[in-house]
């Protein structure tokens, strides 16, 4: 089973819990066919300004209703981005530990991390209610906590161990298991929490609804461990997959599948640098087909907000940027 880890535990001995045998699974509803790009929200693209980041949490269709809303935000540097995002983030934490009593963050790797280094000072660091957190990855690369391509890791130095966040409310992947067996039992993990209430369940796609997924892009446009052209962009059954071939070292990953990431309620992809441009401009052109999709063209969600957290140089190939 995953088990919560705790922000300041050794990551080279992870903690043990037990649980009860996990309830049976919920009924699987599959995957809607991927929306028509014509059918995609939009863009709604906003100058920078102090309040960029109360914009972005602003109107976002309530579950149940059909749509969803795309935003696009555009800094003149990355520390105006990091003032942004941590102020989105911290409303959005407000927002659900008022409606529901928990909030259910996922995390990428990469710089995202460090893209969220404000929540860690102050206001942020005593105003928020970390003990409503629950923390998940969107993806994580098979190998132990402490090794420098952990994404545990990763947020560990960078975020948890320098916020209040609950022991028992950091859900790491069990590092001793093979990626196919920690990607069943990070699974098992969810439908647990998503009986005891801990996750929200979509009722329009039958799939866990994250409260908020704080994702980053690759250059090719891949996110979380989806990568162009490979066969996972298509599994709409499975919650948790895992990959022994991946691209991009170290090899071997688990990952969230789209069809959870796209029944989240609210998702902020943060993307800077001159760097991803071609993957931006393809992602955000009026000029979209519907053949050679990369991941991040997928990540349509059904009912929910999405917005993009970007810099000029991450928009400098777009027309009407």
């Amino acid at each position: 089973m995953s088990v919560p880890v705790a922000a300041a535990a050794s990551p080279s001995r992870p903690l043990l819990a037990h649980r009860r045998s996990p309830p049976p699974p919920p009924s699987r509803v599959a995957a809607t066919s991927r929306r028509p790009l014509r059918s995609v929200p939009r863009l709604l693209v906003s100058s920078p300004t102090p309040h960029a980041a109360a914009m972005a949490t602003d109107g976002a269709a309530p579950e149940g209703e059909a749509g969803s809303k795309r935003k696009l935000l555009v800094f003149d540097s990355k520390e105006d981005l990091a003032v942004s995002l941590a102020k989105y983030t911290a409303d959005l934490s407000e927002k659900f530990a008022a409606e529901r009593g928990a909030f259910t963050v996922v995390l990428s790797g990469g710089s995202l991390v460090n893209s969220l280094r404000k929540l860690t000072e102050p206001p942020y660091l005593d105003s928020v209610d970390w003990s409503k957190w629950h923390v998940f990855w969107v993806d994580e690369r098979v190998v132990p906590k402490d090794h420098e391509d952990s994404n545990y890791k990763l947020a560990l130095d960078g975020l948890l161990a320098k916020v209040p966040i609950p022991t028992g409310q950091v859900y790491a992947i069990n590092d001793a298991l093979s990626a196919e067996g920690a990607a069943d039992d990070y699974e098992t993990c969810l439908k647990q929490l998503v009986k005891n209430g801990v996750i929200a369940m979509s009722q329009s796609t039958g799939f866990p609804r994250f409260d908020v997924m704080l994702l980053g892009m690759g250059p090719d446009g891949h996110i979380a461990s989806l990568f162009p052209g490979h066969p996972l962009v298509n599994e709409n059954q499975r919650w948790v997959t895992y990959i022994k071939d991946s691209p991009k070292p170290p090899p071997e990953r688990i990952t969230f599948t789209f069809p959870v990431i796209n029944s989240s309620a609210y998702v902020a992809m943060v993307v800077t640098g001159a760097g991803k441009a071609g993957a931006v401009q393809k992602a955000l052109s009026d000029k979209q087909t519907s053949s050679d999709l990369l991941p991040v063209e997928m990540a349509v969600l059904q009912d929910g907000e999405f917005t993009w957290f970007t810099d000029k140089p991450a928009v400098s190939m777009l027309q009407n940027k």
